[in-house]
């Protein structure tokens, strides 16, 4: 790959990244229905051609930014450090830790979010988009909680219906730190939550 080529695929890349930007805060500010393509395209200093060619839609984009935001959730936990003696109630520990970095990376923007769930009910491909994580998360969950079965440390019990709970929590959570963020430790919350959660699972002696 020569020079001119990786200077192409940076501006491109560049252009990409502007576009994203610029329909985050136009979404965030006027609302999704109301944003269209020219709008995005002034605030990010692009022509539509150039939109066009990075996203086929409006809806493209939106999908984009909450794939992006899904994509950090991922890479901070992949991040987390390898349990020890703990097992899976430590790397739940570690994860309910994590809730305030969440959060951070949040601030700001729930007009955003509250536009996904909003546009969700609209739009069956946006629908399918948004409950995708949920499902992957969920099912990450249930391998996590059934990990914990097989090591002993929780009581043999429903693992897709623990993890629907813990899922729910976490949902309801996040939800609350990113409407009222400064309304208490959202950190402390989330470590007590799951604490109480991973006692309810835990293997006691007879």
């Amino acid at each position: 790959m020569n020079n001119l080529t990786m200077t192409k695929q940076a501006r491109s890349e560049e252009t990409r990244i502007h576009i994203l930007s610029a329909a985050m805060s136009a979404f965030s500010q006027e609302g999704y229905e109301a944003t269209g393509v020219a709008e995005i395209c002034s605030r990010a200093g692009v022509s539509k051609g150039a939109f066009y060619h990075h996203f086929p839609s409006k809806q493209a984009v939106f999908v984009a930014l909450l794939n992006r935001w899904l994509d950090s959730l991922d890479e901070m936990w992949a991040n987390l450090p390898t349990p020890q003696n703990g097992g899976v109630p430590e790397l739940l520990m570690q994860m309910a830790g994590s809730v305030g970095d969440i959060l951070k990376s949040t601030s700001g923007q729930l007009p955003m979010f509250l536009e996904f769930w909003t546009q969700a009910r609209r739009d069956e491909s946006i629908w399918r988009a948004t409950m995708a994580p949920y499902q992957r998360y969920q099912d990450r969950f249930a391998v996590l909680i059934q990990q914990g079965i097989d090591e002993g440390n929780f009581l043999n019990c429903n693992a897709e219906i623990s993890a629907r709970v813990l899922l729910s929590f976490a949902v309801g959570l996040f939800l609350q730190g990113v409407l009222d963020p400064q309304g208490t430790d959202w950190k402390q919350v989330a470590q007590e939550g799951v604490r109480t959660f991973i006692e309810g699972l835990k293997r006691r002696a007879e």
